[in-house]
């Protein structure tokens, strides 16, 4: 167990997606508004945390690899706000290309009495413009030139600064460079992946990709389903979250299909989970890991951070633990 941690430390890995702010606010409930029938929360703390493709970054650096985080936030605030998180968490700033044209995300989880009362997000849905991509493109182009990178991670949140077009360019880079691509679609860029090495949707996510309109689905119409998307995506591994039933691998090559059920834990929060699953996958697969211990491994981690509040990323010291206690390795 001690090389495949050692050799987590040893990779570089490119993270392109959406970033946000995670910001929690909590407080107590004591009173109902005089104004309208709502409770009225008095904010005792707030705290910011890096969400979305920036998680991902989080999740790579704690277990000791090398991340490199691309994306777009605005000249705003929120913006500045996500900058210093990263400098706060020694991640580098430099390929985070800025826009005057764009909202930063951020999301608001207001808290009353230790329970969630409601969300506000503000946030920028279009697609980057031509120049926005330009610059993001120029900024991967040049880590890809001069940078060993191991592999490239998409955290797609569809708020629009993944697109088929750049999608499409750094997958094509990234084949031609050897480079293993991983992916943690949504909907809109759900079928722009072709020739990915992994796929991980969670199970809503896949039926919204491959348009399946039946609510409640047997293990073997799901295995049918990933089955079918990898082979007409050319996908090397489907690896689909199925919540409280754990999770699938479909591994095309081998035209084998693996489950394994969630491991029993007291559930918090589940904020981030997928975030930590496809870090943890991505650096396995790089390890040399076979897809079903990869896909038991990534499964043991998403369950670690859902016993957290908020968005958090894996400890090394938490998954080697779990790893051991579950004889994984």
């Amino acid at each position: 167990m001690d090389e495949l941690f050692e050799s987590f430390s040893k990779k570089n890995i490119l993270v392109v997606g959406d970033v946000m702010v995670d910001a929690y606010l909590y407080g107590n409930v004591a009173r109902i508004s005089p104004e309208a029938p709502v409770p009225i929360v008095d904010i005792s703390e707030r705290i910011y945390r890096l969400g979305g493709a920036a998680n991902v970054a989080l999740n790579l650096k704690s277990l000791g690899a090398t991340p490199y985080l691309c994306s777009v936030v605005g000249n705003d605030e929120k913006g500045k706000l996500i900058l210093d998180l990263m400098r706060e968490k020694e991640l580098f700033t430099q390929t985070i290309v800025h826009s005057n044209e764009r909202r930063t995300t951020l999301k608001y989880r207001i808290i009353g009495n230790k329970s969630q009362m409601l969300r506000v997000d503000e946030e920028d849905l279009n697609a980057l413009n031509e120049t926005e991509q330009g610059a993001l493109l120029q900024i991967i182009c040049n880590l890809l030139d001069n940078n060993k990178i191991d592999a490239i991670i998409f955290e797609d949140y569809d708020k629009g600064v993944l697109t088929a077009k750049n999608i499409n360019t750094i997958v094509n880079w990234a084949i031609q460079r050897n480079i293993v691509v991983t992916v943690d679609p949504k909907k809109r860029n759900f079928g722009h992946y072709q020739g990915v090495t992994l796929f991980k949707p969670n199970l809503k996510e896949l039926k919204e990709g491959v348009h399946c309109e039946e609510s409640v689905l047997s293990l073997e119409t799901i295995q049918q389903m990933m089955k079918d998307f990898a082979q007409n995506s050319q996908i090397h591994y489907l690896f689909t979250t199925l919540s409280e039933k754990g999770v699938a691998m479909y591994d095309r090559e081998q035209d084998k299909f693996y489950h394994y059920p969630a491991y029993l834990r007291k559930i918090s929060d589940v904020s981030g989970a997928g975030d930590t699953v496809i870090a943890v996958a991505t650096l396995c697969i790089l390890a040399g890991i076979s897809p079903e211990l990869t896909a038991q491994i990534a499964n043991l981690s998403g369950g670690i951070v859902c016993e957290y509040a908020g968005v958090v990323p894996v400890s090394l010291s938490q998954l080697k633990s779990e790893i051991e206690k579950h004889q994984l390795l």
